[in-house]
């Protein structure tokens, strides 16, 4: 059937290179008045480079960008907002200390003379709030406000700006599942009244959700596009990574033995000195996966480097297998049996300038097997490597490349492949799929699932409620720096869950 809606926006044959990298080729999409298109594909698929052009913060190499139907070469996002193009970065760029009605209107002020116009400013920001049900209150200081009001801030920001055409980048990223559900609905609601949507994320059940047409990208080029309708998940992870991939987690039932970690009444405090983890006390058993489930910022981070010795803290106790591990050094706790994948494998997890098989060993490298009297075992370091790169499936031409030319997914199996190799007793995995396409995702679950089934203990921390869901067999809810509730995943209920992450724990 024929689409009588204008076209907001369209991009012909796009193409963008950088130094030994084709980011776009030939890419070509349209999205129309009221029609919401979802950019799907896995890292480094080319999503961003795409919709950095469109908003003028790339200029491509070849190709076109229609808006309203007239041809421009975007100098820059200025120019893009000029004609109706509004871009919600998935990063807020909000002053805290200014109230919502002046985040929204700064750099765009109304004046009276030579004075900024305060009240026609919140009277517009308010009346746009309500024509697109944005529930946020003008006046509120943006420090004071839970994250999903801050997105909703951003969205206001390229309002005000009259967009047409709303670029999303990642925004459901640091949301509860509630507010994900909000923020789709305003989604539809901004379709309703004839903005031209275009929504980028990794989670499959949202695109389903919400969007009228879907665009996968694969290797910087358009691999399909399709709708809700005549697809499924399992049909746009094969879409996405070009073969079928299993999106559900295969695991058996828990089988817990003795308690491997015992926590109780720990205290840490974040960077500049505030209370982030708030007397604490858990326990993870071998055999179990042990989830921690909460919105960013409510002290997963600060729990994870304590537990590793990367952050001072105070408790009562903290065992690992009967050992002190309180105020121990990381090396210490590593020889513990404590294996970890940091949250951020960039700064916390690998040596960018090293090798494969070098990073294979980065908290093993004083072991008799790779070390005598001082002298590294260069043969025994490479056999290892060669083992593991085979083993964790990592695409690299070589184990001497360094690990900083891998793609993000191949360096998150470095990481995991050195942990678990050392066979620990208690993994703690932080954000493990964290910038990981569907495909890695399945095997690093996999893996997961596999050192517990080994006898292992694992505390799980991730930002992503499916994953809780699907890995854990019993989760802790955190909030405000306190676990609280902790559930069997089989009783678990997503809405609950969700509600005691936005801190409703009556």
């Amino acid at each position: 059937m024929a689409d009588d809606r204008s076209i907001a926006l369209e991009a012909r044959n796009l193409t963008k290179r950088f130094p030994g990298v084709v980011a776009n080729e030939d890419v070509s999409l349209q999205v129309r008045q009221g029609e919401i298109l979802a950019l799907l594909g896995e890292n480094g698929a080319g999503k961003s480079t795409l919709v950095k052009m469109i908003y003028g913060l790339y200029s491509p190499d070849e190709g076109e960008i229609f808006i309203k139907g007239e041809q421009v070469r975007l100098k820059g996002p200025r120019d893009a907002i000029r004609r109706g193009v509004g871009m919600v970065h998935q990063h807020f760029q909000l002053v805290p200390v200014f109230t919502v009605a002046e985040n929204v209107i700064l750099g765009d002020e109304p004046h009276r003379s030579v004075f900024v116009n305060m009240k026609a400013a919140r009277e517009r920001v308010k009346q746009l709030a309500e024509d697109f049900g944005l529930k946020v209150d003008v006046d509120a200081k943006v420090e004071d406000l839970p994250v999903g009001t801050q997105q909703r801030v951003e969205i206001l920001k390229a309002l005000y700006r009259h967009a047409d055409v709303l670029i999303m980048d990642e925004p459901t990223a640091v949301l509860t599942p509630q507010e994900t559900d909000d923020l789709l609905r305003v989604m539809r609601g901004f379709a309703d009244n004839g903005v031209a949507v275009i929504f980028i994320t990794h989670k499959l059940r949202e695109v389903l959700a919400v969007a009228d047409r879907i665009e996968v990208l694969r290797g910087g080029k358009v691999v399909g596009t399709t709708r809700p309708a005549d697809t499924d998940a399992a049909g746009l992870a094969q879409m996405m990574v070009g073969r079928s991939v299993l999106l559900t987690v295969d695991k058996a039932e828990a089988k817990p033995q003795d308690v491997v970690l015992d926590v109780v009444d720990l205290t840490a405090e974040n960077d500049i000195g505030l209370p982030a983890v708030r007397d604490v006390s858990l326990q993870v058993r071998a055999g179990e996966i042990f989830g921690i489930a909460g919105v960013e910022g409510n002290g997963q981070r600060e729990l994870v480097q304590a537990l590793t010795g990367l952050r001072k803290c105070t408790a009562e106790r903290v065992t690992v297998l009967g050992q002190d591990a309180l105020g121990k050094s990381p090396h210490h706790i590593h020889a513990m049996g404590v294996g970890h994948v940091p949250e951020d494998r960039e700064t916390d997890g690998l040596v960018g300038p090293y090798s494969v098989a070098d990073n294979m060993v980065l908290d093993r490298y004083d072991e008799p097997d790779f070390a005598r009297r001082g002298v590294r075992r260069r043969g025994a370091i490479d056999e290892l490597a060669t083992t593991l790169v085979a083993d964790y499936d990592v695409r690299t031409p070589s184990i001497q490349t360094t690990v900083q030319s891998l793609s993000g997914g191949n360096k998150q199996k470095v990481v995991i492949a050195r942990e678990l190799a050392a066979n620990p007793a208690f993994l703690i995995a932080s954000q493990p799929t964290r910038g990981v396409d569907v495909g890695s995702i399945e095997f690093i679950h996999s893996q997961i699932v596999a050192a517990r089934d080994g006898g292992a203990a694992v505390l799980l921390v991730s930002a992503e409620l499916d994953e809780v869901l699907g890995l854990a067999d019993r989760i802790g809810v955190m909030y405000d720096g306190k676990i609280v509730a902790v559930l069997e995943a089989a009783d678990a209920d997503r809405a609950h869950i969700g509600r005691l992450m936005a801190g409703d724990v009556d």
